[in-house]
């Protein structure tokens, strides 16, 4: 028997290289907003909101903890409007990304209804690996460092 686990990674960016880590699982049944999540690089990704409705002062980003947040709220109108038929849903939202270590937000941008956020891994030097050089018995002792 064999499980698919894809559902469990659509909010995971970033995991990759570490077997893309299952961190959270869906948050919400309803699927709103729709979103894609793009690499657009070796080390960089963007994940795209479709928020028809929205303007830039109605949507909130936030980082913490490794994960990313965006919520939406728009402003009720102040004349309420008779529908027939409602089809655009602009109705408040909150999505939960979870991000790997040293993902970092770009920046984000809205354009034509869709919300694009870049994101890229900036590991620091001190992260990254580094070769160690192997002495050998004819390699001076006197210049490997001493143990505190």
């Amino acid at each position: 028997m064999t499980y698919d686990f894809a559902p469990l990674f659509r909010t995971a960016i970033g995991f990759d290289r570490l077997a893309r880590l299952a961190d959270t699982l869906p948050q919400d049944a309803t699927g709103y907003p729709p979103y894609n999540i793009e690499k657009t690089g070796e080390d960089s990704y963007r994940v795209t909101l479709a928020v028809a409705g929205f303007g830039p002062e109605d949507i909130e980003l936030t980082v913490k903890d490794n994960a990313l947040f965006v919520s939406g709220k728009v402003a009720e109108p102040e004349e309420k409007a008779e529908y027939l038929h409602r089809g655009i849903a602009a109705r408040a939202f909150s999505r939960r990304f979870a991000l790997a270590d040293h993902m970092v937000v770009d920046g984000a941008v809205l354009v034509n209804g869709l919300l694009h956020i870049a994101l890229r891994r900036e590991v620091p030097e001190s992260a990254k690996p580094r070769r160690i050089v192997i002495n050998t018995l004819a390699s001076k002792p006197a210049e490997l460092p001493q143990a505190a």
